[in-house]
């Protein structure tokens, strides 16, 4: 693969609590990255209107928000994501209510609906506190089976469950959006469920998302180019 169909597949995670560190990141990043999320914490600090910003200067955004909430609310709140201008948007895939919600409020738009299967920062006795006796890579499979026929354009899963997701829903259009990417030398930090950029890519990620191992690390831009190396080397 290409350098730059490489860098295309790079999510970088702007997880920081303000705009300000958001944009001097930006900065630092330039021409390094072409693919932004940003999350909850940033929203709360003006991070809407910084989506445009990126949208502006030729940027691809993933707004992280994961919606969960009564049909209305969730199309409506979809629709006004898809008018930021947001590539990518995630809802949480515990009900085919919600996926739908999501799918009729991006219709007509760009905007990727994405449902979040399961956190990667949860493991099986986390599921247990929630009633749910199914290991993650069960639920990962069987969500992703309700966001695909909800209308979906894919899904949020860890690198350990991209095969399976893969070979649940063959179809390539659907994305495969994999958090918890760590190189073999980083901290794990609060992720339960990790995956190396190589093992998520060949096992059918079809992005990766990579915050505190890039946005922490002494050179920005230097961190960032390595991932992109081991994006193209994988596929």
């Amino acid at each position: 693969m290409d350098t730059e169909t490489a860098r295309a597949r790079l999510i970088v995670a702007l997880d920081v609590p303000t705009v300000q560190e958001a944009s001097g990141l930006f900065d630092h990043l330039g021409d390094s990255v072409s693919f932004y999320k940003v999350g909850l914490e940033l929203v709360m600090d003006g991070g809407l209107a910084f989506v445009r910003t990126l949208k502006e200067r030729g940027k691809k955004v993933f707004l992280d928000v994961k919606f969960l909430d009564i049909d209305t609310t969730v199309e409506k709140a979809t629709a006004n994501a898809a008018r930021s201008g947001a590539d990518f948007l995630t809802v949480h895939a515990t009900d085919s209510k919600t996926l739908t919600a999501a799918a009729r409020g991006a219709a007509g738009s760009e905007l990727h609906v994405l449902g979040v299967t399961v956190l990667t920062s949860l493991n099986a006795q986390d599921l247990a506190e929630q009633g749910i006796t199914a290991d993650p890579s069960e639920m990962v499979v069987r969500r992703a089976r309700l966001a695909a026929a909800a209308g979906c354009h894919g899904v949020i899963a860890s690198g350990q469950e991209a095969a399976l997701v893969r070979d649940a829903i063959p179809d390539r259009t659907f994305s495969i959006v994999t958090p918890g990417i760590r190189l073999p030398s980083d901290d794990v930090a609060d992720q339960a469920r990790v995956a190396t950029p190589d093992s998520a890519i060949r096992d059918g990620a079809t992005h990766i998302v990579v915050g505190r191992p890039i946005t922490q690390a002494p050179d920005p831009k230097a961190a960032a180019d390595t991932f992109v190396d081991r994006i193209a080397a994988a596929a």
